[in-house]
């Protein structure tokens, strides 16, 4: 089994965008793979609005990233905090897939192992 971890917008509207991480990992989970999704586990511990403390979550799910197998970016929008997960992985030569949401459920891209070519908010 695999661990992935799991990179989706957080911030902005973070009630729907929580679902939507709930959802990926749930397809994850049903891909036969175990998940690691730091936006799910560090705001319940941490201020969001606080500097110093969303830094912190964003420092230890790099640092977490580093532990895992893969790394999965969900959704159409790749948010700043995402762009920094995909930049670690690249260094540190972690396989990174896109998946997009399509009408039929989730789409899982060709692994990338070469530096993004995607820009912030675009798909």
């Amino acid at each position: 089994m695999k661990t992935i971890y799991v990179a989706s917008p957080y911030a902005g509207d973070i009630k729907k965008n929580t679902e939507f991480a709930k959802k990926a990992c749930q397809f994850v989970l049903e891909q036969g793979h175990g998940f690691f999704c730091p936006h799910l586990l560090y705001p319940n511990i941490l201020d969001e609005n606080n500097p110093k403390d969303r830094q912190l979550g964003m420092d230890m799910g790099l640092i977490m990233l580093n532990s895992c197998d893969e790394l999965w970016c969900f959704g159409e929008r790749i948010s700043q905090g995402m762009m920094a997960e995909i930049e670690e992985a690249h260094k540190s030569n972690i396989p990174t897939r896109r998946v997009l949401e399509t009408e039929q459920g989730f789409h899982i891209g060709e692994v990338k192992n070469s530096a993004p070519t995607m820009q912030l908010g675009m798909v």
